[in-house]
């Protein structure tokens, strides 16, 4: 269960994730990359960040990419909510398949 400043904190990091992968993937037609979620730890240290990648077959190439950068995208969003936080938590992200998984559900159903 998460508390209510997790949860705010989710939120904010989500909003501006949102915000610096918009940006990034206008260079890139074609692409289209949502945060669907984050969960932060207890500590506020560690957030995992699932991410919606469309389309889904460059999914595993773009999560490798992003794990490159992770350094860059963390610096991008301390400068973006440092006033907000007093430490930036480590950013892990994981590919959200659930949309994968409810079509797959659909053509059962079928």
């Amino acid at each position: 269960m998460e508390t209510t400043r997790q949860q705010k904190i989710s939120r904010l990091i989500q909003k501006e994730l949102s915000e610096i992968f918009l940006l990034q993937t206008k260079a890139m037609p074609g692409v289209l990359i949502s945060v669907s979620a984050v969960r932060i730890s207890p500590d506020m240290s560690i957030a995992r960040v699932y991410l919606s990648i469309f389309p889904s077959d460059k999914g595993a190439e773009i999560i490798n990419n992003i794990n490159e950068h992770k350094k860059a995208i963390r610096y991008e969003l301390g400068t973006r909510v440092g006033k907000q936080l007093r430490i930036i938590p480590d950013l892990k992200f994981f590919v959200d398949d659930s949309l994968d998984y409810i079509d797959k559900i659909d053509e059962l159903l079928k």
